[in-house]
């Protein structure tokens, strides 16, 4: 019989022969053959039981939107009235077994005939109930209705009847649309918010049978409004922590007055807005998500500033730190985002299909949109088929896609407010500073096959942090001081941490501390301020003996004294024996002066202390956002090793073979569902998938809870069962290939 041992010594170092995937949206595909991995570089892991399953919940009893699987929308344009057929468009997305679709009741343009005062009429509308047209073509088909609005823009009638009502510049001159200028930008702090949109969703509730509220365009993604209008002049300043405070009062107080308008006519009905931004969102996501009934993260697709390929997961893994188990579904463009971009033209399919697979893997329901329906549902009609059929294949699957509860024993910490309102360092002071740090963190946490979640920083009770081994803070500039005592609690109960530059240096207000608010706990003290680069970036110097023991953080680094060092750091006070120091920075060019002044030093680059069962480590330097810039291997084996000790190999799940992969493991209704991201491609960092790269054998074990039998492991995917081996609790299995994406569906008794 195959041992655990023999398996995790075997299964992780030997390649297999290439077995082809059937897709279920295309032919099928060849995967390469990869050469077997080295045994010296990888790392063993103790595998860790998953937690206990969770009690089984009554469906019955849940909100509809809850059974939610799949969402559609078409984005109806001024002219759809004019040339749309409505029994078409219905057909369709019934088709695609949608449960619910968004249909355009409009803030700028009515799309029935409105009477409230600069709700305007569409000039191909010529008196039709195009809204209540399709809202009844809908529900003949059983499918829900979300009432679509759009408050951001009005007309320069409502301006001029209103001139309250405008975003103003700080000359006082009206905002208006950089696309449109016959449209002006809304200010939320008017009552504009209070009575305009209250009055268009009072009306909506009169004449129709609508099953909840959106609005789209409010509150904004990723960015704090600014505006000088009367209002607005009397707030703190634009992007202050006073300001987010007062934006958040004002968000949550519509939100719930919205809302007890959407349940005047029925209880079940709600109200719910753009939430997306993933950790650089603008409405705190902690008090948000103890409102909200439904989390619309419009997260349409890859954009300039956001070029890697997992940025819908990193929106699943945010929506899963805020929800406690309330539904979340991800808005995936099957249009052509980015900029330039082309909204009435279809996007390639790999691409789409790889932001359909990010939403499932990461716990969202699934929801397919594109803009217009003319002349036969659209010119470009590429994307129907695309959807329809990824649609209708996780239609046979639901119960697998419905997630419980993540398995994960490390935490990401995010820090919300220091996303958007730390400007970085004074050395570096750019506006993309954090999303360079997450993403760097976040490579590096896929590229180590770690399963993690993301904390939010305002969820730092003791209930919610004992499943992690370990938590991570990626440069958590902005700490309050209750912040920084949950996590001195959290390592006195045997929790790890590791963090990085400037946390805690700063509280709640962007207040900066005399010292680290965590100072004492990890044993560190800053000596001066932060220090950037000026020519070569300062090198860490391996103090530690290499011969004999080398600690655990310096595997894998031979035949050199000298390692890459970060960007930015805070130069530390010296430690008693520390296995880093820090050699300063020097010129790059000239060459002939690219030579140390000074070649060693006494200054910390990394602080590791044990304090019982914990494990803490502090990095000087921005170390996750350097390695994003330049894609070091030094860096990367830093942080991987860090992470591996600060965590003492412990895994929950352990999924080893070829390729860059993304990994997520759920707790579901019949089991467990192992999902396996292949980001093996020569478009995930720029520019939309083109091709498929497939992937050979992976290899999966994990120790379920006590008891637990396995009855099936089914992939999804490709449709067919896998042979597995379960002995003393751990369960061990090879999925042979994968394409774009797999999942392995895990049935227990």
């Amino acid at each position: 019989m195959l041992s655990r041992r023999k398996f995790l010594k075997t299964g992780l170092t030997t390649g297999a022969a290439a077995i082809p995937l059937a897709s279920v949206l295309g032919a099928a595909q060849q995967p390469e053959q990869h050469a077997a991995t080295p045994a010296s570089s990888i790392p063993a892991y103790q595998l860790i039981a998953l937690p206990a399953r969770l009690a089984k919940s009554d469906a019955a009893t849940e909100p509809w939107q809850n059974r939610v699987r799949r969402v559609g929308q078409t984005n109806m344009t001024e002219h759809d009235p004019a040339v749309m057929n409505v029994n078409e468009w219905a057909d369709y997305w019934h088709s695609s077994k949608v449960d619910v679709v968004f249909v355009s009741v409009t803030g700028i343009l009515a799309f029935y005939p409105s009477k409230v005062p600069f709700h305007r009429h569409g000039k191909f509308l010529n008196g039709r109930d195009f809204f209540g047209e399709c809202v009844a073509a809908a529900k003949k088909r059983g499918m829900r209705v979300v009432a679509r609005m759009s408050p951001d823009l009005n007309w320069g009638d409502a301006l001029a009847a209103h001139p309250e009502w405008a975003m103003r510049l700080g000359d006082g001159s009206a905002q208006f649309s950089t696309e449109e200028p016959r449209l002006f930008k809304t200010c939320m702090f008017s009552t504009y918010m209070d009575d305009y949109v209250t009055a268009v969703m009072r009306e909506i509730n009169s004449l129709y049978d609508v099953d909840c509220f959106y609005t789209n365009g409010w509150p904004p993604i990723g960015m704090l409004p600014d505006c000088y209008c009367a209002v607005c002049s009397k707030l703190p300043a634009t992007g202050t922590p006073a300001y987010w405070r007062a934006f958040n009062d004002r968000v949550l107080d519509l939100w719930k007055r919205y809302d007890a308008i959407a349940k005047e006519k029925k209880a079940g009905s709600f109200f719910f807005a753009n939430s997306g931004g993933g950790v650089h969102a603008s409405v705190n996501l902690d008090r948000l998500g103890k409102t909200i009934a439904w989390f619309q993260a419009d997260n349409q697709g890859r954009s300039y500033e956001d070029p890697a390929v997992w940025g819908c997961s990193l929106q699943g893994r945010a929506c899963s730190a805020v929800l406690d188990g309330r539904f979340a579904a991800n808005v995936t463009a099957a249009y052509s985002t980015g900029t330039p971009g082309w909204r009435n033209l279809s996007k390639t399919p790999e691409e789409t299909r790889m932001w359909f697979n990010e939403t499932l893997a990461s716990g969202m329901a699934p929801y397919n949109h594109f803009v217009g329906a003319e002349k036969g549902f659209c010119e470009d009609r590429r994307w129907q088929k695309v959807g329809e059929d990824y649609f209708q294949w996780t239609a046979r699957h639901d119960a697998h896609f419905a997630a419980r509860q993540s398995v994960a024993n490390i935490g990401v910490v995010m820090g919300q407010s220091t996303q958007l309102l730390y400007p970085g360092p004074a050395t570096a002071r750019v506006r993309t500073y954090m999303r360079e740090t997450t993403d760097g963190l976040y490579d590096a946490l896929l590229r180590g096959r770690f399963a993690f979640d993301y904390v939010h920083e305002d969820r730092l009770e003791p209930e919610r942090l004992k499943k992690y081994r370990a938590l991570l803070l990626p440069n958590i500039a902005m700490l309050s001081d209750r912040q920084c005592e949950q996590l001195r609690a959290y390592v006195r109960g045997g929790g790890s941490l590791m963090a990085s530059f400037e946390t805690s240096l700063y509280d709640e207000n962007l207040s900066p501390r005399a010292d680290f608010g965590l100072g004492s706990l990890f044993g560190v003290s800053r000596a001066g301020n932060a220090v950037g680069t000026n020519g070569n970036p300062y090198y860490a110097r391996i103090e530690a003996p290499q011969a004999a023991h080398p600690h655990q953080i310096l595997d894998g680094f031979r035949d050199t004294n000298w390692l890459a060092g970060a960007q930015n750091r805070v130069p530390l006070k010296p430690v008693a024996d520390p296995v880093l120091t820090v050699v300063p920075g020097f010129v790059r060019y000239p060459p002939e002066l690219a030579y140390p002044p000074v070649s060693q030093t006494s200054e910390p680059a990394v602080v590791l202390r044990e304090e019982g069962a914990s494990r803490l480590a502090w990095l000087a330097g921005d170390v996750e956002r350097t390695y994003w810039l330049t894609g070091h291997g030094d860096l990367l084996r830093l942080i991987e090793n860090t992470i591996r000790w600060v965590t003492r190999d412990e895994r929950m799940l352990s999924v080893a073979g070829p390729g860059f992969i993304e990994v997520f493991c759920w707790e579901t209704a019949p089991g467990y569902a192992v999902h396996l991201l292949n980001y093996s491609n020569a478009n995930a960092f720029h520019g939309w998938m083109q091709t498929v790269e497939p992937l050979g054998p992976q290899h999966v074990s994990m120790k379920l809870p006590g008891g637990a039998r396995v009855r099936q492991v089914e992939l999804l995917r490709a449709e067919r069962d896998l042979p597995f081996h379960l002995e003393e609790g751990v369960l061990q299995f090879t999925v042979p290939a994968v394409g774009d994406y797999e999942v392995a569906a895990v049935t227990v008794v």
